[in-house]
């Protein structure tokens, strides 16, 4: 099957790391563990079949807790789409599943890169982003 895009760039485009004191690096230290990722994509359409994608990753305390410290990236992909005859669900497939795949385990390299460098200890995530079950959630 040939591939219906062509990922022309990618770059950071936003990076945000928030301890706000001493006090609450200590502590965000010792419950980094337990933040959770949340995952946010936009787009937005460009000229000669091109789409600018922004694929947001926040890394943050899901508590009330007020103590916290607060990671986010902002990552910037642009596409050319190959095929001009593409109907609309095929197109967020190719922004939502395809592209995310090819794109996210650099992002997240970067990503966690930045926090252990922000001071934090070496980071693994859980569990793997799936990006097809999360469009089909979106679907449900």
């Amino acid at each position: 099957m040939t591939k219906k895009f062509e990922i022309i760039l990618n770059y950071i485009q936003d990076l945000s790391v928030e301890i706000p004191s001493p006090d609450i690096y200590l502590f965000s230290r010792e419950y980094i563990t337990k933040y959770s990722l949340g995952i946010n994509i936009t787009t937005k359409p460009m000229k000669n079949e091109m789409i600018e994608i922004i694929t947001k990753l926040h890394y943050k305390d899901p508590s009330d807790n007020k103590r916290k410290s607060y990671f986010e990236i902002a990552y910037a992909t642009v596409i050319k789409i190959k095929d001009k005859n593409l109907i609309k669900e095929d197109l967020e497939k190719i922004i939502l599943i395809e592209v995310q795949k090819e794109i996210y385990p650099e992002l997240e390299k970067i990503f966690l890169t930045v926090i252990k460098d922000a001071g934090f200890p070496d980071l693994k995530l859980e569990k793997k982003v799936d990006f097809e079950q999360l469009y089909n959630q979106k679907l449900n």
